[in-house]
């Protein structure tokens, strides 16, 4: 690297938020599979255990080496459902419990994978994850959970989104002595990626390799920094200011994500270049886009401002790496990121906006709070609108939602670290419950069939 690379480097570093967000292994529970439950565990643990003892040494040493700040270090696993839907097992809290434990013992901030791809249907092993859901959230510290309800191939299966909101009501009630914390543990997809680092969403697909470590970088700093350059310039150099920040900050992520690779000797598998926010001053993609000219972000030209940043950051990241992939784009997850925070509390962002902003960013209504008292129809509402932005625009889309117990419009949700500070926000007071309870499925969308 010439010498001006590495100072430019350096102070996005020390000045402007730069870091990898995560390290993350993906691990395969494939071989896990067995008749008994218990020595299924035993099996995820031992394997977990084994693959992933060096990770957080390895994370740490690169840390030390290059001075990149690694914040997390993460595991994901095979989907659960898929693993114990072998066994005779009634409830899947005791591998939930075993994923706990595994990532306890190899030091790593969470686990991804407590999951069930639902999109067509239930199998037996997807209804008995789904129902183990709110315990295993109450009763764990480090598992993480998602469900993919819906896909552009398949429609949206609206008996599983009725379910998911039932069981977000039931993981707010059994978290409430957190205010629902259980529930920012808890994802709802539709067209879900398998090889996503972030959490709470991720999880380890059956296509992937055996195991693979992949990196999520974030820089909203670094972004916002260098728009501050260019004030008043039209939107043509703005696209090219984003690029080319994005291109640098998707370099770094493949140097750390290829040594890692190299020290752990297993695979390297994505660079994940997602603006993923922290509740940190300096380090908002709310006021990336007001930068580019919005007085608050949720004012009118939101969206569009949105729209421009996802695609810049996703050519700028595809240019530098060879293996870009996860969710790569920006995050807009309320309660991580300061400046959305403050314009829900001044009136300028709602969640009709948000909705409309999620047709653009990388991911759904993220970390939203809503009053305790909503009900799990119209949580199961949010889901399906969600849903459909996702199954009609061939993009990923989720829902993280917190129905604080006890809470009401106006209130703050205090929920720690990287997971902030929520605001509650309002929801539509007029039902939705005839409509959730049709079930069945919604097809497919036309241009699905691509064949």
């Amino acid at each position: 690297m010439e010498i001006t690379n590495i100072v430019e480097t350096v102070r996005m570093i020390e000045e402007e938020n730069l870091d990898i967000r995560t390290i993350t292994m993906g691990i395969s529970l494939l071989d896990c599979i067995d008749a008994d439950g218990e020595k299924a565990r035993q099996k995820i643990y031992d394997k977990i255990t084994t693959k992933a003892k060096d990770l957080v040494k390895v994370g740490e040493e690169i840390e030390m080496e290059y001075g990149v700040p690694i914040i997390n270090k993460r595991i994901s696993v095979t989907p659960i459902s898929l693993i114990a839907g072998a066994s005779s097992d009634k409830d899947y809290v005791a591998y939930a419990k075993t994923l706990d434990a595994a990532a306890k013992k190899v030091g790593v901030n969470f686990i991804g994978g407590f999951s069930a791809l639902v999109e067509k249907g239930y199998h037996k092993g997807d209804e008995i994850l789904l129902r183990s859901i709110p315990r295993a959230l109450a009763e764990t510290e480090r598992v993480c959970s998602s469900v993919n309800i819906g896909s552009t191939k398949a429609g949206i299966n609206m008996d599983a989104v009725r379910d998911m909101g039932e069981i977000i009501k039931e993981t707010a009630e059994l978290t409430a002595d957190t205010q629902g914390l259980g529930c920012a543990k808890l994802v709802v997809f539709a067209n879900s990626v398998d090889d996503n680092p972030f959490m709470a969403g991720a999880y380890h697909g059956v296509g992937e390799a055996d195991c693979v470590v992949s990196v999520g970088i974030s820089g909203p700093g670094v972004v916002k920094k260098a728009l501050e350059k260019v004030k008043g310039e039209s939107f043509d150099v703005l696209a090219e200011t984003v690029k080319k920040t994005a291109f640098k900050i998707t370099r770094m992520g493949q140097l750390v994500g290829q040594v890692a690779s190299e020290r752990l000797n297993v695979p390297f598998g994505i660079v994940d270049l997602s603006l993923a926010p922290t509740p940190a001053i300096g380090d908002s993609v709310g006021r990336i886009l007001e930068e580019m000219g919005l007085e608050r972000v949720g004012t009118h030209g939101t969206t569009a401002a949105l729209a421009l940043l996802n695609d810049a950051v996703k050519k700028g990241g595809v240019m530098a790496c060879g293996h870009v992939g996860g969710l790569s784009g920006a995050f807009i997850p309320v309660s991580e990121d300061e400046g959305m925070i403050e314009a829900v509390e001044i009136g300028a962002l709602n969640i009709e906006k948000l909705e409309a902003m999620t047709a653009i960013c990388s991911v759904g209504l993220d970390m939203v709070a809503v009053p305790g008292e909503t009900s799990a129809a119209t949580i199961s509402a949010i889901i399906a609108d969600e849903a459909a932005i996702g199954v009609s625009n061939h993009k990923t889309t989720a829902v993280r939602i917190i129905p604080a117990p006890g809470t009401k419009v106006g209130d703050r949700v205090e929920l720690g670290g990287l997971l902030g500070t929520a605001p509650v926000m309002a929801v539509n007071p007029f039902g939705s419950e005839a409509f959730i309870q049709r079930g069945g499925r919604i097809p497919a969308p036309l241009h699905s069939f691509k064949n």
